[in-house]
């Protein structure tokens, strides 16, 4: 196959050379690859299932195998080229790819290399099949992680009770055993299809980063002292510094949503505090610019969230940060969302692969952190006490405790 009749290459413009092609040549041209394409394969691999399902790849992949393995020694190296390729598919496959249709070829085939004496490429696929079948067996099975304690105590933990390195390193662990089970692909395909049930781990993450916001919040509102609030957030405040040194930024951002809340935000505080923390808090609660003030939170924390200037700040704090880190996934939706309104699938009837070279780019940073580990010990007492982030208030009931304390128009009702 002459991959040049098939291939758009770029002339002239910084980046990748390739620009786009049909389906088959950009298949071809991974099979290809050596360690100079490499970069290729891999953005290749990381976004094909935005223009060819798995299960047609794995059939484009096997018919190219079986019609080049009895041929020529020259002609037998696109063969193996195509195993090779196949395997990297199989083992980057999702759980939502492993239907009936997928395994019924994978198995056929693996029976033909069997027939065929091929025991050891047999092996090899066979061993990677059943991995992925394992996994999948496995998250059926565990649909709750890290299940808080049901060990009964008779006193009622308080949030002011645990120091907050430990919070934070107790949320981190929640957060990094979620965020490992988030596959690549899925945050692609949101992107394009916002579909819950092709991004099951990817939804599950969300929904917690949400129920965090929410718990953070109505643990401050259900206080009926407002010192007894300040004393909260001013906790919170402790466990997001905390937290920024995990390099948590997940965690960091719901907790900072929480104290940035309408309900919350709309009360009034204390002016006479000199604490760096309560400073930082004024500085939230009140848009003073924290740049002003030569003590407290150092200047990259209240400009980490700054949404001006596309999030500079924190892309550059990202880039510079070494692993185990959990990135805020909420940037990185809101990119690949906007590449992809922004740009067409096609390109003069072939796959516009400049669109892939920038969705590959924006994966970058969540590819680099998937495989770090964390060396937190889980705290089943701080666990139980967040009980999934189950228990906070509805926005309703939010609102009424906020206006009650802050009636709308009227001044702070006396406590």
């Amino acid at each position: 196959m002459n991959l040049r009749r098939h291939l758009m290459q770029k002339k002239g413009e910084d980046g990748p050379d390739l620009k786009g092609g049909s389906v088959d040549s950009l298949i071809v041209l991974a099979t290809r690859a050596t360690k100079n394409d490499f970069f290729y394969q891999e953005a290749f691999l990381t976004t094909y299932r935005t223009f060819i399902s798995p299960h047609d790849l794995i059939c484009k992949l096997l018919y190219r195998y079986n019609k080049f393995i009895h041929v020529s020694d020259m002609r037998q190296r696109a063969a193996r080229n195509s195993f090779a390729l196949l395997v990297r598919v199989v083992d980057d496959l999702c759980l939502t790819d492993i239907n009936e249709d997928v395994l019924k070829t994978l198995m056929d085939f693996i029976c033909q290399l069997v027939s065929r004496g091929d025991l050891l490429l047999a092996r090899a696929l066979r061993k990677k099949v059943v991995e992925k079948c394992y996994l999948k067996q496995q998250s059926l099975l565990n649909l709750r992680i890290l299940l808080p304690s049901m060990a009964v105590t008779t006193h009622k933990a308080s949030l002011l009770d645990f120091k907050s390195e430990n919070i934070a390193e107790q949320m981190t662990l929640l957060d990094a055993d979620l965020f490992q089970k988030i596959e690549i692909p899925e945050v692609l395909l949101w992107a394009k299809e916002q579909k819950e049930d092709l991004t099951p781990n990817l939804t599950t993450f969300t929904e917690h980063f949400n129920k965090m916001s929410y718990w953070a919040r109505s643990r401050i509102l259900e206080q009926e002292e407002a010192k007894d609030r300040e004393r909260y957030v001013v906790k919170f405040i402790k466990v997001m510094k905390c937290l920024r040194k995990l390099n948590n930024f997940n965690s960091y951002l719901a907790i900072l949503s929480a104290l940035d809340s309408a309900p919350i935000r709309r009360l009034e505080w204390q002016r006479n505090i000199t604490e760096d923390s309560y400073m930082y808090l004024y500085s939230i609660l009140k848009g003073i610019n924290l740049i002003f003030f030569s003590s407290g939170f150092k200047k990259e924390y209240c400009a980490l969230i700054d949404s001006s200037s596309s999030f500079r700040a924190y892309r550059h704090a990202l880039e510079n940060t070494t692993p185990p880190c959990i990135p805020y996934l909420g940037l990185i939706l809101q990119d690949l969302t906007f590449v992809h309104v922004g740009n067409t699938d096609l390109l003069d009837e072939s796959v516009n692969f400049s669109k892939r070279w920038q969705q590959f780019g924006i994966l970058e940073n969540m590819r680099r952190f998937k495989n770090s580990q964390y060396p937190i010990k889980r705290n089943d007492q701080i666990i139980s006490f967040f009980n999934n982030f189950d228990d906070y208030l509805c926005e309703e009931a939010m609102w009424q405790i906020s206006e009650t304390i802050k009636p709308r128009g009227g001044k702070k009702k006396e406590l």
